[in-house]
């Protein structure tokens, strides 16, 4: 196996540059980690993100959680 073969039914996290109105993948993965809550999001279904904070969310619960908006349960 080499550096570029991952092993089998092991995903891997996303490197992600986020970008207004969309993003880019910068290392190959399956899903990123939500920047609230830590979920994993899949990257098929990564919908939500802050470009200057530079990370992601799971649910729009998640950014009213980030900007104090709404408490964390």
């Amino acid at each position: 196996m080499n550096i570029f073969e991952r092993k089998p039914g092991v995903a891997q996290e996303a490197q992600v540059q986020y970008l207004d109105g969309d993003f880019r993948i910068v290392k190959p993965g399956a899903f990123v980690k939500c920047g609230v809550t830590g979920q994993p999001i899949a990257i098929e279904d990564l919908r939500y993100w802050d470009v200057q904070l530079q990370e992601a969310y799971s649910s729009t619960d998640a950014i009213l959680i980030r900007r104090g908006e709404k408490k964390q349960a």
